[in-house]
């Protein structure tokens, strides 16, 4: 599996942006490399310099996302385990999701279908999974050790965190059930409680 990618352009963010917004729009089944062309502000020929087809472009767009998830738990909240794991949680799944989350939870959900049959974006996902896992674990794994949680298999509980997110995320962006997001997130965290809780 290739490294993900830790540096962008600003051409290449901003078609980034162009893609996430087309896609919001139509799809991925009707997204066509002009539609990402129209959401440019700039040059319109930007996306074909840079890629030769649509899930060219697509596998670079789940690149960039798994990018910016890193970015987005690297956001210091000290070194507390249980703090540092609330945190992951939340922004993983959160409660109550804004609008853009929402958003990108559902273009992400679409991706995702298409790696049963798309090896290129079976490997993004299964980077993107496998990097989840590993931050869940080290975080865990931390806390066994200065004795915040009790001894438990870090990865195990990691896969389980992972597993509740995807089916949640999935919920969310396939039904109109209320409590799509709100259930599970209730049940996690009752999970990590009842596993992670040191015993008198």
């Amino acid at each position: 599996m290739s490294p993900a990618r830790t540096e962008w352009s600003d051409a290449e963010e901003e078609i980034m942006r162009a893609t996430y917004r087309a896609l919001l729009s139509h799809g991925y089944a009707d997204l066509s490399m002009s539609h990402i062309a129209d959401e440019l502000d700039k040059s319109k020929a930007a996306p074909y310099y840079y890629y030769d087809s649509k899930d060219e472009l697509l596998v670079a767009f789940l690149d960039y996302a798994i990018y910016r998830f890193e970015d987005g738990l690297d956001t210091d909240v000290g070194d507390d385990p249980k703090e540092r794991l609330d945190h992951a949680v939340e922004k993983l799944l959160p409660l109550r999701p804004d609008e853009k989350t929402r958003d990108l939870q559902a273009v992400l959900v679409e991706l995702r279908a298409q790696a049963v049959t798309n090896d290129a974006f079976r490997e993004q996902f299964s980077r993107l999974d496998a990097e989840i896992v590993e931050t869940i674990r080290e975080i865990v794994q931390r806390g066994v050790d200065d004795g915040t949680f009790r001894d438990v298999d870090a990865t195990r509980i990691a896969e389980h965190v992972l597993a509740t997110i995807i089916g949640g995320r999935y919920g969310q962006a396939t039904t109109d059930r209320e409590d799509a997001i709100g259930a599970p997130r209730v049940s996690l965290t009752s999970y990590l409680d009842a596993e992670l809780r040191p015993r008198p």
